[in-house]
């Protein structure tokens, strides 16, 4: 058995500055996917949380793009950029979900309380009753 016999895989020698930039946008791209998932935990959470769910978000939107045109400028794996894309589609999600939840603060923080303490189907049910009754008639 000769390892040596036979064509052998070219291997390109990154530059120093190429490295750099792989470890950077990779860096990035984590930090995107951890503020991307803290902005759904944190709404889901309890809505006395908005604000910092909206913050998160803002700060996911600018880390994606960044990422997004990193990746694109230096030519990053597919895997990175099917990343970043599926994070910018939640992170555009998000948005809609907290202006929703602004709009609607008072209701839904209601229904929360109300929901928390609700032991029973019955009490849950009448929990969300409630809620369709305070919102917006056209909205229904």
């Amino acid at each position: 058995m000769n390892s040596g016999v036979g064509p052998s895989p070219q291997q390109h020698p990154q530059s120093e500055a190429a490295k750099s930039a792989l470890a950077v946008t990779q860096t990035l791209f984590r930090s995107f996917l951890l503020t991307v998932l803290g902005a759904v935990f944190v709404y889901v959470l309890n809505i006395s949380y908005v604000w910092l769910s909206g913050i998160l978000t803002v700060i996911a939107g600018v880390l994606g793009v960044v990422v997004l045109v990193r990746t694109i400028r230096f030519k990053q794996s597919r895997l990175v950029l099917f990343g970043t894309i599926s994070g910018l589609v939640v992170t555009a999600i998000m948005c809609l979900l907290v202006l929703t939840a602004v709009v609607f603060f008072q209701q839904i923080r209601t229904l929360q309380d109300c929901a928390r303490t609700a032991l029973t189907i019955q009490a849950q049910d009448s929990c969300q009753v409630d809620f369709q009754k305070s919102v917006p008639s056209g909205l229904r």
